[in-house]
């Protein structure tokens, strides 16, 4: 018989933890800046430096250990192919509207009309990306160098290649899926420890943009700042939530509640690879079978990039296009449209997307010291990128798990939006059939 205790210990909940976090980042943004106080803003930089850190320390052996157990789960569903193609076919059928969205916005506003800059406010970057180096980038020359450089899109491919054989060599290849799987589990076990910094790192992150940023340098680019959060949003709550009603047959509004603890991380992380652990928990949550969800989610992290990889790179082609003069036409609208759907592994599910920006500008002729103008306000933007990447990591399972028939109903209804406590190992050893998904 168990007594409760007179006193219940008070839980501040996660959600209110990183609003605490984006105000007083916000607050002691403004004041470093306002009273010109030095040590606040090498302060915020360090906290938020950190945090970002620690992200990247387990993004290199966290993809690789994800990705080589996510292709050997396949072998756990039935129509395995199937379930990855039609994956495959939602990601391009989401990027291609995404990407509409973007070009049609950027092309209504302008963005780059009235901003007062010019071509000599830009820079080139210090590495641009191409076709070519994306196609000949993508095998490794050694194991090392991918791992040490975080070369993401090489450890996909290595990984991949590991997954493929291990499902070739079949019973010999277990000892090492059963290190793997444990290695991973590890891995998100310590992930985790550093999601639960995310209120103090959204601190020093806000906190610096605000610091070194200002207002100032927002309302020159108030337009195209608009455009991009617009765009994700439209994207995020009428492009999603009407693929839910409509193919999914699901309530958009129990999508939000059980994705929320990921896309709030991912808003303040702007990392899809760091959220990955807990993308994959709330996608199970709604009622995708674990073994597709540990393919699906993993997958979507490295190459579904709807903020990134879609809207961001059309509006600003039409913005750097602007500042520099140069008229696009409609087979340059086409060329931006395929970059986004074919080329979006390229951003690797890291902050940022300056890859991906430079392979569109690269592809239509554009000037690369157009990057240079976005860089600065690169943070503010990559928020919300990051939001709408990660939803979208998580829409698709719900979508094509529901076509095919795989999508627990009663989970999908109960799914709720508090935060996931702690990702815990699985008691129960897999079953054999998926269809039948493992309890919330």
């Amino acid at each position: 018989m168990s007594v409760s205790s007179p006193t219940k210990s008070f839980k501040v909940p996660f959600w209110a933890q990183i609003i605490a976090g984006l105000v007083a980042g916000v607050l002691l943004g403004w004041l470093a800046r306002g009273q010109d106080v030095s040590w606040l803003v090498t302060t915020l930089d360090k906290i938020g430096s950190i945090f970002i850190g620690l992200l990247k320390l387990a993004v290199a052996p966290l993809v690789f250990f994800a990705i080589l157990v996510s292709i050997t789960n396949l072998r756990k569903v039935n129509n395995a192919a199937r379930l990855a193609s039609r994956t495959l076919l939602w990601f391009m059928i989401t990027s291609l509207i995404a990407v509409a969205i973007g070009l049609v916005i950027g092309l209504v506003t302008n963005p780059g009309a009235g901003t007062g800059l010019t071509p000599k406010d830009g820079a080139k970057p210090d590495h641009t990306g191409s076709w070519l180096d994306f196609l000949t980038g993508i095998v490794p020359t050694d194991v090392i160098t991918p791992f040490t450089e975080l070369n993401v899109l090489q450890i996909v491919f290595m990984a991949a290649v590991a997954g493929i054989a291990a499902l070739q060599l079949g019973d010999k290849a277990k000892p090492i899926l059963t290190l793997s799987e444990s290695v991973l589990e590890l891995l998100q076990k310590a992930l985790w420890w550093v999601i639960r910094l995310a209120p103090l790192g959204t601190v020093g992150l806000i906190g610096t943009a605000i610091a070194t940023y200002g207002w100032d340098l927002i309302g020159k680019y108030a337009t195209f700042t608009a455009d991009i959060y617009v765009g994700c949003a439209l994207v995020l709550f009428v492009v999603y939530p009407t693929l839910l009603a409509t193919v999914a047959k699901a309530n958009p509004l129990q999508f939000f509640k059980g994705a929320w603890p990921a896309i709030q991380l991912a808003f303040v992380s702007r990392s899809s690879v760091g959220t990955m652990p807990l993308t994959q928990k709330v996608t199970e949550r709604l009622g995708v079978p674990k073994e597709y969800a540990s393919f699906a989610v993993p997958f979507g992290a490295t190459t579904k990039m709807d903020g990134c990889a879609a809207i961001y790179p059309a509006i600003a082609a039409i913005f750097v296009a602007q500042i520099f003069d140069i008229q696009l036409n409609v087979g340059d609208y086409l060329l931006i449209a395929f970059v986004s759907v074919v080329g979006s592994a390229a951003t690797a599910g890291l902050t940022g997307a300056t890859v991906m920006l430079t392979l569109t500008l690269s592809t239509l002729g554009l000037p690369m010291e157009g990057v240079g103008l976005l860089l600065a306000i690169d943070p503010i933007l990559d928020m919300m990128r990051t939001a709408t990447n990660v939803a979208g990591q998580a829409l698709i399972p719900v979508i094509v798990s529901a076509r095919e028939g795989l999508l627990d109903r009663d989970a999908y209804d109960r799914a709720h939006s508090s935060p996931i406590d702690e990702p815990e190992p699985e008691p129960e050893p897999v079953r054999d059939e998926p269809r039948v998904p493992a309890a919330a």
